[in-house]
């Protein structure tokens, strides 16, 4: 059997894993989050959210992957294998596959949205509008049915052409350049926005709390929406990174730091959007592609130097969105190649085919498109790997794997946290998606 691909190195690994969980979600939805739940009445349970997910969700998945060294659809078969039900296991190993596929063509037409925006900042395209209608126009013409045809593809062609070079020469270089560069450049934006008139307004809405605002259960539910998705739990994409990983890791540490650093990257989106919003007086309180490509162009527009800015924001995320979507089209492409026997380029060109296809005939609904997937498959992908790993495989499987790398045993809590806790949560997660439209 061919020698699996891995990681190089140990930062090259979490710079990956980070570029997979920094992505629209962070920039377009956590400061909105943070906006209309409170500023510090959202954030105390979203990094109490945060903490929990990551020191279960994170490291079960990346664990299940090392240990199986295999995608999702092998890795069930084995965790069903000792049951006797190998095929019932890798059917629903499909699910998270199927799932990670789908998120990565809606996510490819997003990539093209922010690919015409990038370029348009330095031709001057991006800025162009002379009020809110205009904006709102441009991007309504854009974002409807072939209505971005050439830049969806152009993005999809830069992110097949880097995964094609595979793990260490292709998704890790680019993870190690990519996102170092977008802290960089949000940084820069942070220090730019804290020099603009008003921006204190911002900083004290940020942090204050309101006791009010916190005994609600919305700002609880939205909290554990925001950091549920925001760290790719799913049963696909950290599983099969997880997969690249040598026995020498210490998963526990790793993890760690991946949810450190996502949420460095959803706090300085706050600190650069939520602060630059008050210099104007306005109130965020619409997330998602209207923020990103209607209200936010018309604001950097008015502000000092608005092109450098445009210019800084839209490669920083142009750079966040393709980290994130190497890593959704990674799990079906590993799966091609586990089940075809097929080399690393022909199988990146068979998923590439799909996500053309596909990506070029939902353009007009793709809002709906993710909605589906983010309600619905996300949270079922990340239930059955944790009921495949935790329920299934057991806890001496379970602790072995945790262990492996480091030089002192992990939490003796550590199985019954996930086992009890985190799948609970991963099934309310759906079911409250189901009842609300949403909370990620």
């Amino acid at each position: 059997m061919k020698k699996r691909e891995s990681f190089t190195s140990r930062w090259g690994f979490i710079l990956a894993c980070i570029g997979s969980a920094v992505g629209m979600g962070n920039i377009w939805m956590f400061p909105t989050r943070v906006s209309l739940y409170g500023g510090g009445s959202f954030l105390i349970p979203y990094f109490i959210f945060v903490a929990l997910i990551s020191f279960t969700g994170v490291i079960g998945e990346m664990s299940f992957g090392r240990g199986t060294r295999s995608g999702p659809i092998d890795a069930f078969g084995l965790a069903c294998e000792s049951k006797g039900k190998r095929k019932a296991g890798e059917t629903l190993g499909w699910i998270p596959v199927i799932g990670a596929l789908a998120m990565a063509i809606g996510y490819t037409v997003v990539m093209g949205w922010i690919f015409r925006y990038m370029i348009g900042t330095f031709t001057g395209s991006t800025l162009a509008p002379e009020d809110i209608e205009g904006f709102g126009s441009r991007f309504g013409g854009m974002a409807s049915s072939w209505g971005n045809n050439l830049w969806q593809l152009a993005a999809l062609v830069i992110c097949m052409f880097i995964l094609m070079y595979g793990v260490g020469s292709g998704i890790e270089k680019a993870n190690k350049i990519m996102m170092p560069v977008f802290f960089i450049l949000f940084v820069i934006l942070g220090i730019y926005v804290a020099f603009q008139p008003g921006a204190i307004d911002g900083y004290r809405y940020i942090f204050r709390v309101e006791p009010e605002v916190l005994a609600k259960p919305s700002t609880w539910i939205f909290a554990l929406g925001q950091a549920f998705f925001s760290l790719s739990v799913a049963g696909n994409g950290t599983l099969i990174y997880g997969s690249y990983l040598p026995d020498s890791e210490d998963i526990p540490a790793s993890a760690a730091r991946v949810a450190l650093f996502d949420t460095i990257a959803a706090m300085l989106a706050a600190l650069v959007i939520i602060p630059a919003m008050a210099t104007t007086g306005a109130q965020l309180d619409q997330g998602g592609p209207g923020l990103l490509f209607i209200y936010l162009p018309h604001l950097i527009k008015t502000m000092p130097g608005g092109r450098i800015i445009a210019i800084i924001f839209f490669v920083a995320v142009f750079l966040a969105g393709m980290t994130s979507l190497m890593n959704l089209y990674e799990a079906p492409i590993a799966t091609v190649q586990e089940k075809t026997g097929l080399g690393r380029v022909p199988s990146c060109m068979i998923i590439a085919g799909i996500g053309i296809i596909v990506s070029l005939l939902i353009q007009g609904i793709v809002s709906d498109w993710m909605d589906v997937l983010s309600i619905y498959i996300c949270p079922l992908g990340a239930g059955l790997a944790g009921i495949m790993f935790f329920w299934i495989f057991g806890k001496k499987y379970v602790e072995e794997q945790i262990n492996k790398g480091r030089e002192k045993p992990f939490t003796k809590y550590f199985y019954p946290i996930c086992k009890y806790i985190y799948i609970p949560i991963c099934f309310l997660v759906l079911i409250l998606g189901i009842a609300l439209g949403g909370i990620g």
